[in-house]
């Protein structure tokens, strides 16, 4: 593993390289993010956890600053192989993890094949049962749509989808905006984009959903009560399917942790301090 600059290290994993952000000691908690995201997700959260705990927070595989490899597997299943390497590579004989869209798809996948891998499990805004893809990515699974879109389009795209995620549209700033777009530019982050887009499928959650009721580990389900993208129906739908599950809400869209960071740290912190 090498340290290119003060933020990241990486991890070769099946042979591709696996970014992550490593700080603060103690008992381990690893952060996963969603799509169209990266680890950078969690920048604002991170300095909190990190005076408690060793903070993880990996580019899932195609994602940030992780290699994006033409040919891989890059759906919810593959990517909790590749979290599951990770930890093995780190050492990490357990973690609590905190996952958010479909990085709470890993995270139940892990939680159902693997249970003692993880301590605590938080699912925010999580991609769950058949809540997924939404709507708004649909068009884009179609075989023609990366063709029939430019680079520049995309970003566009990208750039206006940003605030339908938030209660506060002033939370969609540009440079959060030019923080989101930055691995999907060129024609590469295009193609790597759908790559990702095309492997949203329900079939991962829906085949575990009887299998949720088996795990043990005690949950928060964390959740933005204005999420117009992860609707606030399937939060209460996963806690009263995890038999150890509670709800927090935070008075934010879907992007709980860029509306309200300061509540989303500190909940997160009073969790993992039980």
């Amino acid at each position: 593993m090498n340290h290119e600059n003060s933020e990241y290290y990486y991890a070769r994993i099946d042979g591709h390289r696996i970014a992550y952000m490593d700080q603060g000691e103690g008992p381990v908690v690893i952060l996963l993010h969603g799509i169209p995201t990266s680890g950078l997700l969690w920048r604002n959260i991170v300095p909190t956890l990190a005076q408690s705990h060793r903070v993880i927070v990996p580019d899932m595989l195609n994602y940030g600053r992780s290699d994006k490899p033409l040919d891989s597997n890059v759906s919810i299943a593959a990517q909790s192989d590749v979290l599951l390497r990770l930890m093995d590579a780190l050492g990490i004989r357990s973690a609590d993890l905190v996952a958010h869209d479909i990085g709470g798809g890993v995270a139940q996948i892990l939680a159902t094949r693997h249970p003692e891998r993880i301590n605590r499990l938080v699912l925010a805004d999580a991609v769950c049962f058949d809540s997924w893809p939404i709507p708004e990515f649909e068009p884009l699974q179609k075989p023609e749509a990366e063709n029939d879109m430019s680079p520049e389009e995309l970003e566009k795209m990208l750039r206006d989808f940003l605030p339908q995620g938030m209660h506060n549209t002033d939370n969609a700033t540009e440079a959060l905006a030019d923080m989101i777009v930055a691995p999907w530019q060129g024609e590469t982050g295009k193609a790597a984009f759908f790559r990702n887009i095309r492997r949203l499928n329900p079939e991962y959650t829906l085949a575990i959903a009887d299998d949720l009721a088996n795990i043990q580990h005690k949950t928060l389900v964390l959740w933005g009560k204005h999420d117009s993208f992860q609707k606030p129906v399937y939060a209460e739908k996963l806690s009263d399917t995890l038999p150890n599950a509670r709800i927090e809400w935070v008075e934010s869209a879907h992007w709980i942790t860029e509306e309200q960071p300061a509540e989303v740290a500190r909940i997160l912190s009073e969790f993992l301090a039980q």
